[in-house]
Formats: C-alpha cells, structure tokens, sequence
C-alpha cells in the first residue's frame, strides 16, 4: 500500500502540495483529479522519489522510497519519458533487464505488452517515428514491462482514440483484479468515473474529497427527476407545487419536472394521473457535474476571509 501523510512541497513562495493525505490499498484503482497547477504531479513526482518532499512523507509498505522501492513501481510521466531514438523492443528489453528480469524473461514481457496494447508491428521501429497514440501506449508498456507492484500514471489517456482507451482501461482493470495499486490522474473524469474504487479530488495543493465514486455521487444527490407523457403546461401546476423546473423531454409528448425530492411519493401519484411516468427517482450527478461544483466552490479560507 502506497501511504501519503501531511505531504508538504514548496517552490520559494508557491505551496504545490499543502499537507496531502491519503491511501492507495493493493488492488484498487485511484483517481488523482484536480485542475491544472492543482499538485497531482508533484505528488506522483515525489511518490516516485523523483521530487523530495518539503515536509511529510510517503511510503510504500511501511518503507521509505528509496531505490529499491523504486524498482518496484511502475511509473508514466505526464511528459514523455522514453527514449526517442531507440527502437521499441530494444527499449522495453532495455527497461525489464534494468528491473532485474533476465534476458528470456525480458524478451518474453516486450512481446506480452507489445502484442497486448497494439504496438507488436511497430516493435522495430524508433519511438520518434510513432503517432503520440502508439508511443502512449509503448510508455505504458514501459511501466508494464517488469510486473510492478505498484502503477503511478500521470494522463495516461492522454492523446488516445477510442480503441486505445478501451485497450488501457481493460489493462488497468486486470491489474487491480492481480492486486497492483494503481494511483492515475486524469482530466477525462467519466474514465475515473468507470474504473476507479476511490477518487481523490485536490485543489490548490489541498485534500477535498477522498472517497469511493459510489459514495461521492450520493452525496451529491440533492434532487429528483420525474419524466410523463403528458403536456408541459399539465405538468406546471404540479411544478409549482413543489418549487420544481418543468421542460420538454426528448421524446414526444414527454414532460420532465425536476425538484428537491420534497413529496416524492405525492409528486409521483400526482404524475399518474397525468399520463404515463417513464422515469422518476433521484437525479445521480455525473462525476465530471460534481467535480465542477467542487472546483467552483470556495475554500475554507476563502469562507473564513469573508
């Protein structure tokens, strides 16, 4: 398990990281979310011992990162972190042999990951003469290539097409069903939505949710939706009723009503007498919904400002 605690990291006047806490258990896939200049990559920088904390720690297991825990992890930078020049196979040889794996070991991982994420064609060609796409993926076999403990992917959807972020995504998901903890951010948050456990959202360097995505949606329910097949102005009154919103659906002679939840069983019975209810319950918010709420809303120290 990869453990941050009260992680502080300061460049001269700017605080990137403000006491950051949280947990990455084995096996679980969690989502890094913030927006940019948030601090999501330093935290990776220096989960990884690239970067050194200012104050605070993360391990790994209970141990400090060093070298021998850094052999463990695999890791994609935002950044490309590969080797333009060099060809695909002799690259990802190169890696596994530096994580200890000898040369059948090696030789048979590069053709696993190669063949695994689309790239077996493109093996003897020099990463440079790759489309951003496939030298996405060759990245990600770098971090693959060695069978590491733990993944720490900073964008790696980033510049993908459709079929290659299917082809990460079912990775990703075989990895956590293997027990790898596997920390990545990402800006395409119906990615973090579909695949995470655990989604923790920062801003300005500080900690403001870390919980499951089930669990985060719910909190965000505050409000009901009713659709009917029956006319907007019929549905008026009952909008009233409740200090709700009415407004045509996209199907024809649908009237959607959407209020707090207040009456719901009345709302509903009150609908039935109206025509036929196609939908009603609570209105569950995208997480893409939730994170612009969190990202719009002020800070403690914004509030206590005021």
């Amino acid at each position: 398990m990869l453990k941050i605690n009260q992680l502080t990291k300061t460049f001269g006047s700017l605080k990137a990281v403000n006491e950051l806490s949280f947990e990455v258990p084995d096996g679980e896939i969690v989502g890094f979310v913030g927006s940019n200049g948030a601090g999501k990559s330093t935290t990776m920088r220096i989960s990884m011992g690239v970067l050194s904390p200012t104050s605070g720690s993360v391990t790994w297991n209970g141990q400090p990162i060093d070298r021998s825990v850094q052999r463990l992890f695999g890791y994609m930078p935002e950044e490309r972190g590969l080797y333009p020049k060099m060809k695909v196979g002799e690259q990802l040889n190169y890696l596994a042999r530096l994580h200890g794996l000898d040369a059948p070991s090696a030789k048979q991982a590069v053709d696993f990951w190669t063949e695994t994420l689309g790239v077996k064609k493109r093996i003897n060609d020099e990463v440079q003469k790759l489309s951003l796409g496939n030298q996405q993926r060759v990245q990600l076999a770098a971090a693959l290539v060695f069978s590491p403990e733990m993944l720490i992917l900073d964008e790696p959807f980033s510049g993908l097409d459709p079929v290659a972020v299917e082809v990460m995504s079912e990775v990703l998901l075989e990895q956590s069903k293997a027990g790898i903890a596997t920390l990545f951010s990402s800006h395409q948050l119906d990615l973090v939505e579909r695949l995470c456990d655990r989604v923790v959202i920062i801003r300005e360097g500080q900690l403001i949710t870390n919980d499951t995505v089930q669990n985060i949606k719910a909190q965000g329910t505050h409000e009901f939706q009713l659709s009917v097949l029956a006319p907007e102005a019929e549905v008026a009154a009952l909008a009233d009723r409740v200090g709700g919103q009415v407004s045509a659906g996209e199907a024809t002679g649908e009237s959607l009503l959407r209020w707090d939840g207040s009456d719901s069983q009345g709302v509903l019975s009150s609908a039935l007498q109206l025509g036929q209810v196609q939908n009603f319950g609570p209105l569950v918010p995208t997480l893409t919904e939730l994170f612009r709420e969190v990202v719009a809303a002020p800070t403690a120290e914004e509030t206590e400002a005021k």
